[in-house]
């Protein structure tokens, strides 16, 4: 049971922070001149390099900090502000508006292939992504069975990314530009209550420690 609520809440973090479905209008902005199966290709680049990115992070991040000399409590604290600060740029409504005008100019510059930037960086692995994974590479202490329970969670948020980028047309048809903010908004209240957590469990493993 342990093991299944650890790839739960590692899926539902990532869920939360990458937000897929905001993927669908950026995606779109890509040339829609470009062919069906190019496109495909692009969206499964990265949705591979965000994938790799992660996997990345969940096995050196812990051994980074340690060579920074950063404590995991020091880091859960720090991660929880910064995915605190994301979730209320959600709850605002500014982080979708943000982030397509980041994708767009990113994609004029980057026209050909955009897979790596900005698809695959910063919009599915960015900054709170990255530090999520810590964090909960983090809470598997070294535990090998609970790593490979959160490269699996990671690998699902991926070919779910993927599957948006596919679906994108349809998902923004369906979704809508209301749909989109609210969903964002919702998702934003669950993501500050999991930042709040960690910035918790931060300051309480530095008072104890």
């Amino acid at each position: 049971m342990a093991s299944f609520d650890h790839f739960t809440a590692a899926f539902v973090t990532l869920i939360v922070v990458v937000e897929p479905f905001g993927l669908a209008p950026i995606f779109l902005a890509a040339p829609r001149a470009m062919a069906r199966g190019a496109r495909a290709g692009i969206a499964a680049r990265a949705s591979l390099f965000a994938f790799l990115i992660l996997v990345g992070a969940a096995l050196i991040g812990e051994w980074l900090l340690a060579a920074l000399g950063i404590s995991m409590a020091a880091f859960r604290i720090a991660g929880g502000l910064l995915l605190f600060s994301i979730a209320s740029e959600m709850v605002l409504g500014l982080r979708i508006a943000r982030d397509a005008r980041a994708a767009k100019q990113a994609l004029d510059e980057n026209i050909h292939d955009p897979a790596a930037f900005p698809l695959a960086i910063p919009l599915m692995a960015g900054p709170g992504a990255i530090a999520a994974t810590l964090l909960l590479a983090g809470r598997a202490q070294g535990d090998l069975f609970s790593l490979a329970l959160l490269i699996a969670a990671i690998g699902l948020v991926a070919l779910i990314c993927f599957g948006v980028c596919l679906a994108a047309t349809r998902i923004e048809k369906t979704l809508g530009a209301s749909g989109a903010l609210v969903l964002a908004k919702l998702l934003g209240v669950l993501l500050s209550a999991l930042a709040v957590q960690y910035v918790i469990d931060g300051a309480r493993a530095v008072l104890t420690g």
